[in-house]
Order: structure tokens, then sequence, then C-alpha cells
């Protein structure tokens, strides 16, 4: 394809990202995405659940991979919601799946569109900053995808301006959001009982977290020892 039909077709796909986040917010889709909107409906959503239980799955599916791969706000309600719908085990393997799948479209979508030229602006330091993420990649995702400190969103575009291989970002994804999903999934079969949105998990849990990300950490400072070691000799 020639350079003009390239560009065209960035644009075509950027402005669909764009016209999409503008429409949820101009129709106030936040309003659906909310505690309140949610408990207010659960009895409706409980009963077309019973009724239509395929076809719930198929809807709970897709809302959360747009969700995803939208940045929208209201991912911790959706996997609240659904652990509520659909209980701990099915809700955790539905969101885990779609949210990977939501996540690996903002991937390919920010690497197809502004990867090239972020490397090319930020030159030398860029190139050395994706060459030592890239060389221990999904270790260094595990660790931003366990520990809750940095926001969803942002790890899903930030991996994409490095050499990251596509399959180490959806491993990395698939396997380091499976503990924060089912503890949000689990906390939703009491839907009823949650009043805030703050203060869901407790310290000890965010620790444990943070703990399972510094476990993933550990072959990279062993290499990296066992490197300066052998410099050192």
């Amino acid at each position: 394809m020639s350079a003009p039909g390239r560009a065209y077709r960035k644009i075509a796909v950027g402005a669909a990202f764009a016209v999409l986040i503008i429409a949820f917010f101009a129709l106030n889709g936040q309003r659906y995405l909310s505690l309140d909107a949610v408990k207010a409906h659960r009895d409706a959503l409980l009963g077309f659940t019973q009724e239509h239980y395929v076809a719930a799955l198929a809807i709970a599916f897709a809302t959360y991979v747009a969700a995803t791969a939208l940045s929208l706000p209201g991912g911790l309600v959706l996997s609240l919601t659904t652990g509520f719908i659909f209980g701990r085990w099915v809700g955790t393997v539905l969101v885990v799946f779609a949210a990977t799948i939501g996540a690996t479209l903002v991937f390919l979508a920010a690497r197809y569109l502004f990867a090239d030229a972020a490397r090319r602006r930020m030159g030398e330091l860029g190139e050395k900053i994706s060459a030592g993420f890239t060389e221990n990649a999904l270790n260094y995702l595990l660790f931003l995808r366990l520990v809750p400190l940095f926001p969803f969103f942002l790890v899903n575009l930030a991996p994409a301006f490095t050499n990251i291989r596509l399959g180490t970002f959806v491993l990395g994804t698939f396997i380091g959001i499976i503990p924060a999903t089912f503890v949000y999934v689990n906390l939703g079969e009491t839907l009823g009982r949650i009043d805030s949105l703050s203060g869901l998990v407790s310290i000890e849990t965010i620790g444990a977290f943070v703990l399972l990300g510094i476990l993933a950490l550990v072959p990279v400072f062993i290499k990296k020892w066992r490197g300066a070691r052998a410099a050192g000799a």
C-alpha cells in the first residue's frame, strides 16, 4: 500500500475510535456504568440472564471487550456486575478473556497509529528503553499487570511503543489480570452490600498483589546479578 493509502487508513482507524468514544459520552453512556445504575437494575439483569443465559453471556462479553478497547471508565463496575450475574468462576473466565481481547485491540491500534512516530520522536533514548523492556518483556508486563498501581488503559498503551511481541503481550495480560479479576468478580457476588467503589480491596490483598508483582521480577534480578557478576569476573 502506498504512503498516502496508509495515512488515510490510519486516519480512518483513529477516527473510528474517536467517534465511538465521543458518542459514548455524548449519549451519557457513563451513567449505565455506575454502581447505582447496576444496583437499580439488578433484578432486571438477573431475570434476563435466567431467561436468556447464552445471550446474556454474549452481551456481557461484547460490552466488556468494547469498554476495554475504548478505554472507557467503568471497568471495575463491569467486573463486579459480571460476578453478580454469573458468579465467581464463569464471571472470572469471561472477564479475563474479554479484558485480554480488549487490551490487545488497544495495543494493536496504538502500535499501528502512533508507535513509529513516537519512536522517531524519542530517538536513541526511546530505542534503549524499548530494548530494555523487550529483553524481559513478559516479566515487566506481569509486574505492571499484577501491581494495582498502574492504570489498566495505560499498561495497554505503553508497551505498544516498544518492540514487545504480540504473543508476549497477550500472554502477560492474560496471566497478569487473573488475580485481581478473581478478587473483584468474587466481590460482585455481594453487590447488594457494596455502597462505594472505594476501599473494596483490603491493604492485605493489595500487598499480596504487590508481592506477586515483585516475584515476577525475580528472574530479571537474577539475570542482571549474574550478568554483573560475569562482567566483574
